[in-house]
């Protein structure tokens, strides 16, 4: 294998109930609900998964939900954005804890 992750991988996702089917079962039936057109439609929560999966820095989400969204009909200026959202997050969470850093620093030089 040439790559860490194979992207040949994620068609074997459902394999995952193989060393445990009841609880392989659960998740997916509850992943499968949570994708429901609810509050949010299809749409929205697909934006919101590549983002999630661009934080999480997870390739074979990447891979699903880049397909999954261009099938709903995002552009790729939806999906940047939503990229974009996601490194604003993860960034700024980073960066907001300087705060802690900068009241120890205080604590510690009083």
């Amino acid at each position: 294998m040439d790559k860490y992750y194979d992207p040949n991988d994620l068609k074997k996702f459902g394999n995952i109930k193989e060393y445990s089917p009841e609880l392989g079962k659960k998740f997916f039936d509850w992943y499968g609900e949570v994708f429901q057109e609810g509050a949010l439609t299809k749409r929205e929560k697909g934006l919101i998964a590549l983002a999630v999966a661009h934080a999480i820095q997870c390739p074979y989400c990447i891979d699903a939900y880049t397909s999954d969204t261009l099938e709903q009909g995002c552009s790729e200026e939806e999906l940047m954005e939503a990229v974009h959202v996601a490194g604003a997050i993860r960034g700024g969470a980073s960066l907001v804890h300087g705060v802690q850093m900068m009241n120890k620093t205080k604590e510690l030089l009083m």
